[in-house]
């Protein structure tokens, strides 16, 4: 059900509870409405109001807490991806495979957890939306563990790779450590059963406010704009309790900039395989900068340029 469905839902809740104090005040507690009684009954009503806030307080604060925490998480496995990437590119040729998969999983993993997101580009990957989360879960632990054997399998020709090797390997188990510290924390900030008691906490404030109050326009005003307020908060409150879609959500921009990443030095790796195919000389800026002098050969001014030389940008 949409948050804000549910938030409307909670304010005719209190609504009604309150016409439900109202009926019962002019039914059958008429008679019962004394002075002494309606100022009992006022400091009961603040004692419940106060505890109330404390708790809405806290609570709002703890799904922050979780948003902020989360949203540190998920910066630090994007991160991860980026270096256990680097770490295979830096090995070589051989483990472009992994990184193609590690490029599925990164694309797949999006779309698992911002199924509303939009879709990634540039890459092939199996539509876990269409999937249980379940069958999306063993789809992602495959390819992590396709990852895991690739780099078991490597075999390193010489010293500098056997380096290369073990800082795949070390930051792969960086990477899983990363994962499964996301996976095992809680998904949810807010216990379901614990908001359906908090919303009933209020409803029971509100049937006390109706047995109080006189039936006038004017309360029934500021009630009802009590009750748009305390809607709206549960309407965030709510929105946060599902943390990767709403208005409240966590933000998917980590792990996009990691698959761009990705993709980007794909595309320069194509870029250079294309230069070096077409045989072209590629000089730095530096080489670019220096006169090129044969011995015996001079120039007439500084700004001459030498008879062959082409300098490529």
């Amino acid at each position: 059900m949409p948050s804000f469905l549910r938030a409307l839902i909670v304010f005719a809740l209190l609504c009604g509870s309150t016409a439900v104090g109202f009926l019962l005040k002019s039914q059958l507690l008429e008679h019962y409405a004394q002075t002494g009684a309606l100022e009992s009954m006022s400091l009961i009503i603040s004692f419940l109001v106060t505890i109330t806030a404390i708790v809405v307080g806290l609570l709002i604060n703890a799904t922050k807490s979780f948003i902020d925490v989360t949203q540190e998480h998920w910066a630090i496995f994007a991160g991860q991806l980026i270096r256990l990437d680097q770490s295979m590119r830096n090995y070589g040729s051989e483990s472009e495979q992994m990184r193609r998969q590690l490029q599925r999983f990164t694309a797949a993993a999006i779309l698992n957890f911002w199924q509303a997101d939009d879709i990634p580009t540039g890459v092939n990957y199996s539509d876990v939306r269409k999937l249980s989360r379940d069958e999306a879960k063993h789809v992602l632990s495959n390819l992590v563990n396709h990852i895991e054997l690739g780099i078991i399998r490597l075999k390193p020709p010489d010293p500098l790779h056997e380096r290369l090797a073990a800082d795949c390997f070390d930051q792969y188990k960086e990477f899983a450590k990363a994962r499964w510290s996301l996976l095992l924390a809680p998904q949810n900030s807010l216990p379901a059963p614990f908001l359906r008691m908090l919303v009933g906490w209020i409803m029971i404030i509100f049937v006390c406010l109706g047995l109080r109050a006189p039936a006038n326009p004017l309360v029934i005003i500021v009630i009802t704009l009590s009750a748009t307020t305390l809607g709206s908060m549960m309407f965030a409150i709510i929105d946060i309790v599902d943390p990767y879609k709403g208005l409240y959500n966590i933000s998917s921009k980590n792990m996009h900039y990691a698959l761009d990443a990705m993709l980007r030095h794909n595309a320069m790796k194509g870029l250079t395989h294309s230069s070096d195919a077409a045989g072209e000389q590629v000089l730095t800026l530096t080489e670019a900068n220096r006169p090129i002098k044969s011995e015996g050969t001079s120039f007439a001014s500084p700004h001459q340029e030498p008879k062959g030389f082409r300098p490529t940008w």
